[in-house]
């Protein structure tokens, strides 16, 4: 198994993270629940798609750790939120996550640098790419919500729009 060999430090984390990944999924679940019960269905599937995502990160970073030859170990999901005051306590709190993964995901990249781990560093690269879409599509909505207001009309017009994502 020389060349595939990943330090017990890196290995812990990197099923740590599994383990977020799959209560980000667990989480974004719980959001789209709260979105439907309000009757926006169109934001709720904006919430199912980023669950469905977030569990296929997961499942990314589980194949990482089984091509090279270790078990992964799922650990325990806490329970996520599922109440919330607004449309924009949503959203905020989904940016303030994501803003969390990407700290997360960087702490492993250092890690994997300073282990000149090479294959970790290639999947990792991936998810950094991808974390800067999810803030940045994340922030977009909170500015959007801030800018219409929950009141106004508008903001069904940007549930239908968050309902056509695929």
């Amino acid at each position: 198994m020389e060349g595939i060999v990943i330090s017990a430090k890196l290995f812990s984390e990197i099923n740590k993270q599994i383990n977020f990944e799959l209560y980000s999924s667990y989480a974004y679940r719980a959001m789209a629940i709260y979105c439907k019960l309000k009757n926006f269905k169109g934001m709720a599937g904006w919430f199912e798609i980023q669950a469905g995502e977030e569990h296929s990160h997961a499942m990314k970073m589980c194949e990482h750790l089984l091509d090279r030859g270790y078990k992964v170990t799922l650990l325990k999901i806490d329970e996520p939120q599922s109440d919330f005051k607004s449309l924009l306590e949503v959203f905020e709190k989904t940016l303030a996550h994501e803003k969390a993964v990407t700290a997360k995901i960087h702490e492993l990249y250092k890690m994997a640098l300073a282990e000149e781990d090479y294959p970790a560093q290639v999947m990792l690269q991936w998810f950094i790419s991808e974390q800067v879409e999810e803030e940045a599509h994340a922030s977009e909505i909170v500015d959007k919500i801030k800018l219409l207001g929950e009141k106004s009309g508008s903001i069904f017009m940007l549930d239908h729009e968050l309902g056509k994502l695929k």
